[in-house]
């Protein structure tokens, strides 16, 4: 892990855009956020190398980002555009920038790198601080795989090939996880591990609730399909209430 820049240091970012998505995939993201952000402003938790910032940007949504990695935010700056990009450094679980913004969002399964409850409720409650009455939170998210895993086991296979070998390893007792990775290369492999912790829906629903915000819409996935039991990640929207306490309007 490097001292500065966590777990997503130089050695990370060098190689974060290498895995391309899938044909539209960052179109159908940007849609969403851009009809949340209307005439606003969109605030990105964990900005990172910009995957989503800059097509954002590109479509007149002024985005501001926090992120702790100084090395990802490098290869945001490195790109075209990501110069007009305001970024805070800093952990975005608690870092506070100026004024406040139509849509907040945090995408990528990125809240699962704070690693204990009481910081993932402190994401909601900082998300909730910097939006204004009737923004909206949207993470996306995929739901925890444990019904994967083997009976009497805590291990489940993402990734076996040629180059790269994933594993990730599950504590159901304290929802903490960890993403073990085996790069190989010449017939040597380089081993990296990152810890997570998983969040199930109706637990992120309650942290939502106690930040003040109601949640509005939750999907499969980015093109609006219904989230269902089988579905296997989420996209999940939490409105801020335009009312002072957020009943008035529900009222006859």
């Amino acid at each position: 892990m490097d001292h500065d820049d966590g777990y997503f240091g130089e050695r990370v970012a060098a190689s974060y855009d290498e895995s391309p998505d899938e044909p539209g995939a960052v179109d159908a993201v940007v849609d969403v956020l851009a009809g949340l952000a209307g005439g606003g402003r969109a605030l990105e938790l964990g900005i990172g190398t910009g995957r989503i910032a800059l097509p954002l940007a590109r479509r007149g949504v002024p985005v501001h980002g926090i992120d702790l990695s100084r090395a990802m935010v490098a290869r945001l700056r490195a790109k075209p555009g990501g110069d007009a990009i305001g970024v805070t450094i800093g952990d975005f679980a608690a870092t506070r920038v100026d004024g406040t913004f139509s849509v907040a969002y945090l995408v990528f399964n990125t809240i699962m790198n704070l690693t204990t409850q009481a910081a993932q409720v402190a994401c909601f409650r900082n998300a909730a601080a910097h939006l204004e009455p009737g923004g909206c939170f949207v993470i996306e998210l995929r739901v925890p795989d444990l019904r994967r895993l083997p009976p009497g086991q805590n291990v489940v296979p993402w990734q076996v090939s040629p180059a790269r070998w994933v594993f990730y390893s599950y504590d159901v007792a304290t929802q903490a996880m960890r993403g073990n990775y085996v790069e190989l290369t010449g017939g040597r492999g380089e081993y990296t591990s990152i810890p997570f912790r998983y969040v199930w829906p109706a637990e992120l629903d309650l942290m939502a609730q106690l930040a003040g915000l109601r949640l509005r819409e939750r999907w499969d996935g980015w093109t609006r399909e219904p989230f269902t039991s089988e579905s296997r990640q989420h996209v999940s929207i939490w409105e801020k209430p335009a009312s002072p306490t957020g009943l008035d309007s529900d009222l006859p």
